[in-house]
């Protein structure tokens, strides 16, 4: 069992920053990648970023590139999304999610195995 903790939600304004952490314990030895999903009201869980455990090599989808950036701390089993420029469609539940094995679908929600309980990202206008 992975479990995983997200903390670092807040309301913001547009162009403002926020860094999101989530921390991972149990058989965290176990993980082969980690990734943030977020999900708006009435919308599918969508991908955000992803980082390789071990690598740190990392994914994001066209909608944050640029603006984001996903990093892992391997020695506090601890994952970051810094976001910058913030902008009001970035409102979400932001999700803290970790794979065990390797699955060329990275964006699909259903290829992780542990999720944490979501953190709210508000961003006014």
């Amino acid at each position: 069992q992975v479990q995983l903790v997200e903390s670092g939600g807040g309301l913001v304004q547009a162009g403002d920053s926020l860094r999101l952490s989530c921390a991972a314990s149990g058989r965290t030895f176990s993980m082969y990648a980690m990734a943030w999903f977020r999900q708006a009201p009435g919308k599918e869980r969508d991908f955000v970023a992803r980082v390789n455990w071990a690598y740190g090599d990392t994914s994001y989808a066209d909608s944050v590139k640029g603006r984001f950036t996903v990093s892992r701390d391997n020695a506090k089993n601890t994952v970051y999304l810094q976001m910058n420029n913030l902008k009001p469609e970035d409102t979400a539940v932001y999700y803290c999610a970790a794979a065990l094995g390797y699955n060329s679908r990275i964006k699909d929600p259903s290829t992780y195995n542990y999720w944490g309980q979501g953190t709210q990202v508000t961003v006014s206008s």
